[in-house]
């Protein structure tokens, strides 16, 4: 299988006040399609920054990214979210549901943004909820869901516009053991089906159930416990 994200000595400094913070410091990787895989690190360790890196929210200071072949290095930011939201979906530790929109319009939004009629997109976004199990919470705000409740809601609205790439930034850390092996299992489920998982996490025990472990430290990619 071919890498459906590449890496080429990509750094990513930041200055803050009369510091320069060095986030990542010439990493180079190929994650392949259909795979799972875990960036495993401490806090501070550079791997939300390498999470942002790959799904084109911030761009590098130096080094060259593709993503499903596309370099993101002469791209624009309307270019860049355009690439956004027709390769990648998102899920986050927070969730990040909008508290005023119900499930079902929360699924949707990718679709919205990509300017898909009212009546299709919340057809793929009903369909998408009732595959992770919300099939009676459609019309549930975020207010009146469970912490594995909106992470369902979160990882419907990553998969509505059928990305090549999933990117799960700690996706279980709000959540009780219980739940966070819940939602877990959902992943497993979303790799089988075919999809590239890329998931950010600290805990090894979350790392070991994935299929390759890209360890990282202090900006810098470790041994591959591929």
């Amino acid at each position: 299988m071919s890498a459906i994200i590449e890496l080429e000595g990509v750094s990513r400094t930041y200055v803050v006040g009369d510091a320069v913070v060095h986030a990542l410091d010439d990493v180079s990787l190929g994650i392949e399609e259909r795979s799972f895989t875990a960036i495993m690190g401490p806090s501070g360790s550079g791997k939300s920054t390498l999470m942002s890196l790959i799904g084109c929210l911030d761009v590098p200071t130096s080094g060259t990214i593709r993503i499903d072949g596309e370099e993101t290095g002469g791209m624009n930011e309307e270019e860049l979210a355009f690439l956004r939201n027709r390769k990648i979906g998102f899920v986050f530790q927070h969730f990040s549901l909008l508290p005023k929109l119900n499930a079902l319009d929360n699924a949707a939004l990718p679709l919205l943004y990509a300017g898909v009629p009212v009546r299709e997109r919340r057809e793929r976004a009903e369909e998408m909820l009732c595959r992770v199990g919300l099939k009676d919470r459609l019309r549930h705000r975020p207010s009146e869901l469970s912490g594995g409740q909106k992470q369902r809601v979160a990882i419907a609205r990553a998969l509505v516009n059928n990305p090549a790439i999933l990117l799960a930034d700690e996706p279980t850390g709000a959540l009780d053991s219980s739940t966070g092996h819940e939602v877990m299992e959902l992943f497993h489920a979303l790799h089988e089906e075919g999809h590239t998982i890329v998931f950010v996490t600290h805990d090894r025990s979350l790392a070991l159930e994935c299929g390759r472990i890209i360890p990282i430290k202090d900006g810098r990619i470790g041994y591959d416990a591929s």
